[in-house]
């Protein structure tokens, strides 16, 4: 499937089945990166303690990794999109996984935390280019009025990463060391150059596009208002998921064994939340956004109030996956839907504001427990940020006065 269309399948435009039925392996292609980068993204997580301890810092310091990586994604997903606005897209995606792959070795042979950070920033830099093109391909292979579930079939790749890679290499990282966990990333990277070679189709660089029209996209000042709303709320997850591990073991009373258990369990929730996601979008997009903020607020108050007791802290976090995911898709087609003339930016910028989201809420989650304040303080932390992001959300998509 190397060849050039403008249309998915030529003459399936008739026949709506067809084309899903032609989709299905590009698709898979797609959510496998997904499920790649999804696994190395949250895997640092699970594996927080075992770095802190092995490299002799503290987790709050060793949460500078998680940071690493996200400001990574900031940087990479609009630099690289942006200047590889004429690079054909299957090509594109190619050299956006050999570098993540790339980057996830590198990580494997960190000698010390200083050269972790380093090595987490180079993995970071494809990860926002990749859905953004990634986004583009699935649309297009998947035909006219199918772009929401198109795209929530790459992002549930990221969250079955979050049932499957991320308690996987969780239980690897305890046997083996945590370094062996990025090795194995690292051959999901091969796999996954190996599967985008032989399903992708190609795709034209859409007529017109260059940097200058990247770039004349960002011009749009609603395209960064809905960037920073998700951004800030976003935020609210990350400071609870990145140091859910000590929260489970330390407050809930957990066994650290138990933790990849909760862990594929919230993977359970995101992917549900994911493909709840992309229905919802593709009927409403704003009331998806405001739907998403709200349903992540309520659930961060209930981590914070029932975190202490083992059951209902472990339905809570779940819950957190599945309201962070509904979100988490309805803001890339939002940000999508700001940059008409360049959908791939708007994709990869919506995974640079996460990103955001990701570094701002470790380091706020890192604060407060540091300061003494316990691992149930960063969900707190987390209510406000969500809440924040859900004001500037309706603020943004209030229809203007006529």
């Amino acid at each position: 499937m190397h060849t050039t269309t403008g249309t998915p399948a030529g003459d399936s435009v008739l026949d709506p089945h067809l084309v899903r039925r032609r989709a299905r392996l590009p698709l898979l292609a797609l959510a496998l990166g997904g499920f790649s980068i999804g696994t190395t993204e949250f895997a640092t997580m699970g594996l927080l303690p075992l770095v802190a301890d092995d490299l002799r810092v503290s987790i709050p310091t060793a949460g500078h990794v998680i940071t690493a990586y996200a400001l990574g994604v900031v940087v990479g997903a609009p630099l690289l999109t942006s200047v590889a606005a004429r690079v054909e897209r299957r090509r594109l995606l190619l050299l956006l996984m050999a570098a993540f792959t790339v980057g996830n070795v590198l990580s494997a042979l960190a000698p010390t935390a200083g050269w972790l950070v380093a090595a987490r920033f180079v993995a970071g830099l494809p990860h926002g280019a990749f859905f953004g093109v990634g986004a583009a391909m699935g649309a297009h292979v998947a035909g006219p009025g199918r772009r929401g579930q198109a795209v929530a079939t790459m992002m549930a790749g990221l969250t079955v990463a979050n049932v499957v890679g991320v308690p996987l290499s969780t239980v690897l990282g305890q046997a083996m060391g945590w370094r062996a966990a990025f090795v194995a990333v690292g051959a999901l990277g091969l796999v996954t150059l190996a599967a985008l070679w032989r399903w992708l189709p190609g795709l034209a660089v859409p007529d017109g596009a260059s940097v200058r029209t990247e770039i004349g996209s960002l011009r749009n000042p609603r395209l960064w208002v809905a960037a920073g709303a998700g951004a800030v709320g976003f935020g609210g997850m990350f400071a609870v998921y990145s140091y859910v591990s000590p929260l489970l073991t330390e407050v809930t009373g957990l066994a650290v064994t138990t933790v990849p258990v909760v862990l594929a369990l919230f993977g359970v929730g995101m992917t549900a939340g994911t493909l709840i996601g992309g229905r919802l979008a593709d009927r409403s997009v704003p009331r998806t956004v405001l739907l998403g903020f709200a349903a992540t607020t309520v659930v961060l108050v209930l981590v914070a109030v029932l975190g202490r007791s083992p059951v209902p802290g472990v339905i809570a976090v779940v819950g957190l996956g599945v309201a962070s995911q509904v979100l988490g898709l309805a803001l890339q087609s939002w940000l999508m839907d700001l940059s008409p003339h360049a959908p791939s930016l708007g994709a990869a910028l919506c995974h640079s504001a996460l990103n955001v989201g990701n570094a701002a809420g470790a380091w706020a989650g890192g604060l407060v427990i540091a300061a003494g304040l316990g691992y149930l303080a960063p969900a707190w932390v987390g209510v406000a940020l969500t809440a924040v992001g859900l004001t500037v959300a309706a603020t943004a998509l209030r229809p203007p006065p006529r």
